[in-house]
C-alpha cells in the first residue's frame, strides 16, 4: 500500500520524486525518503511523517543528481519512524531499495543474513532486500537455493561500456537470485553507485508502472502519478525485470531472457489528478460523478438498441448454464457488488452471491465451471481480490473483472474485463469510483436480461409487484448525471445536520432492501474519514439487539426509496425518535406529516438503481464531519487508497 517513484533523465531528480511522492502520498504517509546518486555515491533523505518533511531536511536542497528513487509509507512491519522509513541501504552502502508490498519470509531471511554477518538497523521487512542482493552480488556462484547455478543466464544489453554492462548483468542477476527468496509480494526499486544512471526495477503481485518520454523515463505505483510528464506507459508483468536508463528500457523475464513490450496510451486529463480549486480531492471526486457516471454509460447504453458489450464473449448459451453468480470484492466495491446481486436476480433471475474477497478465499467456496466469478476492484490492484480470483480460475470458472485501471494486475488475471470510466480517484475515500462501479453492474445486468431473452417483457422490482421493462429501466439510467446534479445544486441541509452531529461519538445507519446497502456504504465512509464509530443495522432487525444502543439525542440517519417497504421503515424511526434519537432522511418519496428532523429529498429513480442517487448525501455527509473535526479528509489515518497487502 505504499507508493514509489523513480526518475531518471537530464534533469534534477529530486524536485521530480518529491512531486511524484506528493501525487502517491494517498498511498501512505508514515513517512516518506529519496536516494539518489551524488557524486558517485549514493545519498539518502527521508523522515517521519509527510512528504513535505523531507525539504526541511538539511542537505536536500544541495541535491544535484539526475535520477533517483523514492518512497511514501504505510506501515506494516515496523513502527512510522525515520530508521524504518525507506530508501534502505544493504551494509555495505552499495544498493539502495525502495519496496511496495509484504515479505512474509522475511524473518527467515533476516536470520539466514544474520548469519552471514550482516547487520539490521530498521524493523522492516525491507531491509532484507538490498543485503539479499548484495549477499548475491557478492557470491555470483551461489544461485537462489545456495547452490552453484547449473547454467549462466544469457543476458543482452544495449550499451557500449563494458565495463557497465558486466556490472549491469551482474546485478541483475543478484537480484533476480534475491527476488526467488521473496514470498509475498513487492514492487521494488534498485539504484548503485555500480551501475551509474541506471535504475533496475521488478514487480511481483505488486503494481509498478514505467513512464516515458523524450530522453527520460518515470517508474511509479499508479499512472496519477505521472500523467503531468507522459501519457505512455509500460505496464509491468509479475515476474517481470526491467533495466531503465534515460533514453532505454530493457524487459525480461524470471529467466532474465529479453524480450519487448507493448506500450500502454492512457488517455486520462493530467488535470484530473489536480484539485482545481475545490479544497480537497474527495470533495472534488463528488462533484465529479455526474461526468464519471456519464463516461461508464459511454456508448454501451442507448435507447431501442441491445447494450454494447463487443469486449465481453459470455454468450446466451453460457448464461443459461451457469448456476449462479459470485461477486468478490472489499470495502465500498463489495457494498457496490451488494447492488449488482440485486439487478442480476431481478433482471436475469441468476442467483448471486456477495462475499468479501479476503473470506472468499479461505472458505473453499463451491464455485466450478458453471459459476461466473465477478470481481470488483478501482485500483485494480487489490490484493485479496486477485488472491480470489485465482483461485475461482483454478477451480475452473469463467471470471469477470470490474475495474478503473486498465492494464492494472486484475485485469491481466481475469479471463474479461471491463472498465468503469471514473479516472483517477485520489481520495483514500471512494466515492466516484462506488457510483460508477454500480452504473456498470446495471448495465451488465441489462445485457445479461437481454442475452437470456428477458427484455421482451416486463420485470417485476419490488413487493408490490411493479413493474419495469428494459427500455424504462435504460431512460431512468441515462437520467442519472443529470439527477446526481441536481442533489449537488444544494447542500446546505446536509451541512446543517453535520453541524450538529460532527460531535458526536457513535452513529447509526438504516435501510431495508436496496438501501440497506447504502446504509452500509454510508457507514463506511463516515468511520473511514471521521473516526466515529457507526454501523449499519437492515431496518427490521432493529428490535433484535441493535434498538439497546439508542440513547437520547443520538444521530440516526435512514434510507427511504423503495416504495413497497415505505411505510414499516417508517416506522422503524419512529421508533428511535420514541428513544430520543435525532433522525437524518434520505428519500424520494412523500413523506408528509412525519417529525423527522431533516429531510434530504433525492429525484426519483428505479428502486434497482436509487442507491447512485441515495449515496450522494452520505458521503457529502461523512465529508462535512470531517471538516468540522479538523481532519485530513483525503488521507485518513491508518488507510491507504490500494490495499495491496493481505
Amino acid at each position: 500500500m505504499c507508493g514509489i517513484i523513480g526518475y531518471i533523465g537530464p534533469k534534477k531528480a529530486s524536485n521530480i520524486l518529491i512531486d511524484g511522492l506528493l501525487a502517491l502520498e494517498y498511498r501512505g504517509y508514515d513517512s516518506a525518503g529519496i536516494a539518489t546518486i551524488e557524486n558517485n555515491e549514493i545519498k539518502i533523505m527521508k523522515d517521519k511523517g509527510r512528504v513535505k518533511n523531507i525539504l526541511n531536511l538539511e542537505g536536500y536542497n544541495e541535491l544535484q543528481g539526475t535520477y533517483g528513487i523514492a518512497h511514501t509509507r504505510w506501515a506494516t512491519h515496523g513502527k512510522p519512524s525515520k530508521e524504518n522509513s525507506h530508501p534502505h541501504f544493504d551494509n555495505s552502502n552499495t544498493f539502495a531499495v525502495v519496496h511496495n508490498g509484504i515479505i512474509e519470509n522475511y524473518t527467515e531471511l533476516r536470520n539466514f543474513l544474520i548469519e552471514k554477518d550482516y547487520t539490521f538497523y530498521s524493523q522492516t521487512d525491507t531491509e532484507v532486500i538490498p543485503n539479499l542482493i548484495h549477499y548475491y552480488y557478492s557470491n555470483p556462484n551461489i544461485d537462489s537455493n545456495g547452490e552453484n547455478p547449473d547454467s549462466s543466464y544469457d543476458i543482452v544489453l544495449d550499451n557500449n561500456d563494458s565495463t557497465k554492462v558486466n556490472n549491469t548483468s551482474r546485478i541483475l542477476v543478484a537480484i533476480t537470485q534475491a527476488t526467488k527468496n521473496l514470498k509475498g509480494s513487492y514492487a521494488i526499486e534498485v539504484i548503485s553507485p555500480l551501475i551509474p544512471d541506471t535504475i533496475i526495477v521488478s514487480r511481483k503481485d505488486s503494481p509498478l508502472v514505467i513512464g516515458t518520454s523524450n530522453g527520460e523515463n518515470f517508474i511509479a505505483s499508479d499512472i496519477p502519478a505521472l500523467l503531468t510528464y507522459t501519457r505512455d506507459f509500460y505496464l509491468l508483468d509479475d515476474n517481470e525485470f526491467a533495466v531503465i536508463t534515460k533514453n532505454s528500457i530493457e524487459f525480461y523475464n524470471e529467466k532474465l531472457e529479453n524480450h519487448k513490450k507493448e506500450i500502454k496510451n492512457i488517455e486520462w486529463d493530467a488535470s484530473a489528478a489536480e484539485k482545481n480549486g475545490f479544497e480537497d480531492f474527495m470533495l472534488k471526486e463528488i462533484f465529479e460523478q455526474p461526468n464519471s457516471i456519464r463516461e461508464t454509460i459511454g456508448s454501451r447504453l442507448k435507447l431501442n438498441e441491445k447494450c454494447n458489450f463487443d469486449d465481453l464473449e459470455i454468450s446466451s448459451e453460457y448464461l443459461k448454464n451457469i448456476n449462479k453468480i459470485f461477486i468478490v470484492a472489499c470495502g465500498t466495491a463489495m457494498h457496490a457488488g451488494l447492488v449488482g446481486k440485486n439487478l442480476f436476480e431481478k433482471l436475469c433471475k441468476i442467483p448471486t452471491e456477495v462475499d468479501i474477497a479476503s473470506e472468499f478465499r479461505y472458505r473453499d467456496p463451491i464455485i466450478d465451471e458453471k459459476t461466473l466469478c465477478i470481481y470488483v476492484s478501482q485500483s485494480g490492484e487489490t490484493a485479496d481480490t486477485i488472491a480470489a480470483l485465482k483461485l475461482a480460475k483454478s477451480k475452473g470458472a469463467k471470471t469477470l473483472a470490474i475495474s478503473n485501471v486498465i492494464g492494472s494486475s486484475i485485469t491481466r488475471e481475469a479471463d474479461y474485463t471491463i472498465y468503469t470510466h471514473a479516472g483517477p480517484e485520489i481520495a483514500v475515500a471512494s466515492t466516484k469510483a462506488y457510483t460508477s462501479q454500480v452504473t456498470l453492474f446495471s448495465i451488465l445486468a441489462i445485457h445479461f436480461a437481454e442475452l437470456l431473452g428477458y427484455d421482451k417483457g416486463d420485470i417485476t422490482i419490488n413487493s408490490n409487484g411493479e413493474t419495469i421493462t428494459l427500455e424504462d429501466f435504460k431512460k431512468d439510467i441515462l437520467d442519472l448525471p443529470k439527477k446526481v446534479s441536481i442533489i449537488l445544486e444544494d447542500t446546505s441541509l446536509i451541512k446543517k445536520f453535520a453541524d450538529e452531529a460532527y460531535n458526536e461519538k457513535d452513529m447509526f445507519f438504516l435501510g431495508r432492501g436496496i438501501d440497506q446497502t447504502v446504509a452500509l456504504e454510508g457507514s463506511l465512509k463516515l468511520k473511514e474519514i471521521t473516526y466515529i464509530h457507526s454501523d449499519a443495522y437492515a431496518s427490521g432487525e432493529l428490535k433484535h439487539g441493535p434498538i439497546a444502543l439508542i440513547e437520547n439525542g443520538i444521530h440516526v440517519i435512514s434510507i427511504l426509496t423503495d416504495e413497497s417497504l415505505l411505510k414499516k421503515s417508517i416506522s422503524n424511526i419512529q421508533e428511535v425518535i420514541t428513544r430520543g434519537a435525532k433522525t437524518m432522511i434520505v428519500t424520494n418519496q412523500n413523506l408528509e406529516n412525519n417529525n423527522f428532523d431533516f429531510v434530504i429529498n433525492i429525484p426519483e429513480t428505479s428502486p434497482l438503481i436509487s442507491p447512485i442517487l441515495s449515496v450522494i448525501p452520505l458521503q457529502l455527509l461523512a465529508y462535512y464531519i470531517s471538516k468540522n473535526k479538523g481532519l485530513d479528509v483525503d488521507k485518513p489515518r491508518n488507510l491507504a487508497k490500494s490495499v495491496t497487502v493481505e
